[in-house]
C-alpha cells in the first residue's frame, strides 16, 4: 500500500510534467480568481482505492441547511488508513513547495488540523450555494490561501451535477464550471472576492473529494479582512439571498465578540 511519502512523490512527478502550463493557468487568472487543474494526478489503480475506501455516508457528518447540504469526515483514524495519507501527502513538504512555486505565493503552509478539510461527499441533490471560505485557520492566527480539491469517483461526467463553479466576474455574471472529473486536482486561491460554489448532484451516485486547505500569516489580497464563511443566493435566488445575507451578518456580528466563536469547530481532526 502506498503511504503518504510515496504518493507526495507522485504527485510531485505529475506537477512537475505539467509545470510550465499550470503556472501559466495560475497567472492568468490571479486577478480574479487564481485557479489551475490537473488531470490523472494519480496513477489510476491508486486513485481507485482511494474511492473504493470512501466511507459509507452513514459513517460521516451530515451537513445540511440552507447554505448548503452535503457531508463530511475529519476524523481519519475512523477510517481506512489510505485516505489519511492521500490527505497528508498534500501536506508533504515538496508538494507545498511545488504548489507554491506554480502559484508564486511564498511561505505557505499546510493545515495539520485538517480545519474544514478531511474528505467531502455530495449525494443526490447535495449542493454548496455560492460562498467565500472563512478568511482565517482554527485559531485565528493565519490566512487561507489555497483550496486543493482532489476528486476520485470513477466515470464522473459534467451532467452529473455535483461540479465546482468559480464567480471571477461575480455572483450577477456566469461562472466557470470545473468538472468534478475522477483524478482531477483542483488549486483555487481564497481570499475575499473567491466565490464558488458546487452545483447539485443530478446522479444518484456519490461524489468523493479529498480537500486540504493552505494557509499563510499574509492575505493574497492587501485589502483582504477577517470574514466568516459567507454564502449567497445564485442570481435567480432573490429571497434567499436575502435570507443568506442576514445570516452573515449574524454570524459575523458573534465573531466579533467572540474571536474565535462560541464554541470551538468541532470540524478538525483531534488525533
Amino acid at each position: 500500500m502506498s503511504n503518504r511519502t510515496e504518493i507526495a512523490t507522485l504527485i510531485v512527478e505529475r506537477l512537475e510534467t505539467e509545470k510550465t502550463r499550470l503556472i501559466a493557468d495560475y497567472a492568468k487568472t490571479k486577478n480574479t480568481i487564481g485557479f489551475f487543474y490537473i488531470d490523472d494526478l494519480l496513477p489510476k489503480d491508486l486513485a481507485q482505492k482511494i474511492y473504493k475506501n470512501f466511507p459509507d455516508l452513514s459513517l460521516t457528518k451530515e451537513r445540511k441547511s440552507i447554505r448548503e447540504h452535503k457531508y463530511v469526515a475529519f476524523q481519519m483514524n475512523k477510517y481506512a488508513s489510505i485516505l489519511e495519507e492521500v490527505i497528508y501527502a498534500f501536506q508533504d513538504s515538496r508538494v507545498v513547495a511545488k504548489i507554491s512555486e506554480i502559484c508564486t505565493i511564498d511561505n505557505i503552509l499546510p493545515d495539520e488540523k485538517l480545519y474544514a478539510g478531511g474528505l467531502s461527499l455530495m449525494a443526490k441533490g447535495n449542493h454548496l450555494s455560492p460562498h467565500l471560505d472563512n478568511s482565517h485557520d482554527k485559531d485565528r492566527q493565519l490566512w487561507r490561501v489555497l483550496n486543493l480539491l482532489y476528486y476520485v469517483t470513477p466515470n464522473w461526467e459534467l451532467q452529473n451535477g455535483g461540479n465546482l463553479e468559480l464567480w471571477p466576474k461575480g455572483l450577477k455574471s456566469k461562472p466557470i464550471t470545473i468538472e468534478s472529473k475522477f483524478n482531477r486536482l483542483v488549486i483555487m486561491a481564497t481570499h475575499q472576492k473567491s466565490w464558488h460554489s458546487v452545483n447539485k448532484v443530478l446522479l444518484d451516485e456519490v461524489r468523493c473529494c479529498v480537500s486540504n486547505y493552505y494557509f499563510s500569516k499574509k492575505p493574497l489580497l492587501k485589502d483582504d479582512d477577517f470574514h466568516v464563511t459567507t454564502f449567497r443566493g445564485r442570481p435567480s435566488q432573490k429571497i434567499k439571498d436575502v435570507v443568506l445575507k442576514l445570516d452573515n451578518g449574524l454570524r459575523s456580528s458573534v465573531r466579533k465578540f467572540f474571536k474565535k466563536g462560541i464554541r470551538e469547530n468541532p470540524h478538525q481532526y483531534k488525533k
